[in-house]
């Protein structure tokens, strides 16, 4: 019997989801450009800290869509402002300069070029996830079979407390790390380099991976397991994206949004009336 595909909620999630990565881009090279540096950096110290208070409100609301989009909203607010910004605020304290590739002409930026310093960081969680965590992720699931065996049910033995805000918090900001640390490691040339036929096959298997999820993303029929779903295929779509955009072969419009002003209006209209659709399914029709 072949299972049910619920086609208009996959792709309406997973362009919610999608719209968010082009419009963040955008919306912080306009901060950086509009704002001067001191207020620049308060702003953005209160955009990661409304997102943890968002997130963290979502474990109050009631029904799964809400808090997921709590989580959402709330994660992408604090990876926004208390990762990427907070990052780029000591790079710019220090003096820190992009790095040039001396073959390919390709630029990092100086927040960037310190992100793997945080892969410590990041082993410390994997390490709750893995041995303290039964969670519904696949990628977690899979590694604890093969690393535990038969001892997982004995090791991990129950869940944490669920809520939806908080997983899809936590999804969120993990999937980003973990591909940034993915990224920034590729592309350094101590280790493969830009165009490296290693870090092209990560780019393809990236997009080939995404394409695997989103199939398995039809047959969710509940709209918050939808957008969780779509959370983990985006980033890891976007991730071909970022390799794709970081070499040359697609312009990254959402670096210039004054330039591409048009295009980037476009995806907020479309951005928004998706986030209206979904906030009506948020709440019980009488």
């Amino acid at each position: 019997m072949a299972t049910k595909k619920y086609v208009g909620k996959s792709v309406a999630s997973f362009l919610l989801v999608l719209f968010t990565m082009p419009l963040g881009h955008a919306a912080m090279k306009l901060m950086e450009h509009f704002m001067a540096p001191g207020p620049l950096h308060i702003c953005a110290f209160l955009m990661g800290l409304a997102g943890l208070l968002i997130a963290v409100a979502g474990v109050f609301v009631r029904g799964d869509l809400r808090q997921t989009l709590c989580g959402l909203f709330g994660g992408l607010l604090f990876w926004t402002g208390w990762v990427e910004f907070l990052l780029q605020y000591y790079v710019d304290r220090y003096g820190m300069q992009p790095y040039t590739d001396p073959v390919t002409g390709n630029v990092t930026q100086p927040e960037y070029l310190i992100l793997p310093a945080t892969f410590g960081f990041f082993m410390m969680f994997a390490v709750i996830y893995l041995f303290s965590i039964r969670s519904g992720c696949n990628f977690f699931t899979w590694c604890q079979k093969r690393l535990l065996g038969r001892k997982r049910d004995i090791i991990v033995v129950r869940p944490a407390t669920r809520h939806a805000s908080i997983v899809t918090f936590m999804e969120l900001n993990m999937i980003l790390w973990a591909c940034y640390l993915l990224l920034m490691f590729c592309y350094d040339t101590n280790f493969l380099g830009d165009t490296h036929p290693v870090t092209l096959a990560i780019a393809a298997g990236c997009l080939i991976g995404s394409a695997f999820m989103f199939r398995k993303q039809l047959r969710l029929r509940s709209w918050g397991a939808n957008i969780r779903m779509s959370i983990a295929t985006v980033i890891v779509f976007w991730t071909f994206v970022e390799v794709l955009g970081h070499i040359g072969i697609m312009k990254e419009i959402w670096l210039e949004p004054m330039e591409h002003l048009g295009v980037m209006i476009a995806l907020l209209v479309a951005f928004l009336a998706l986030g209206i659709f979904t906030l009506y399914n948020a709440f019980p029709k009488d």
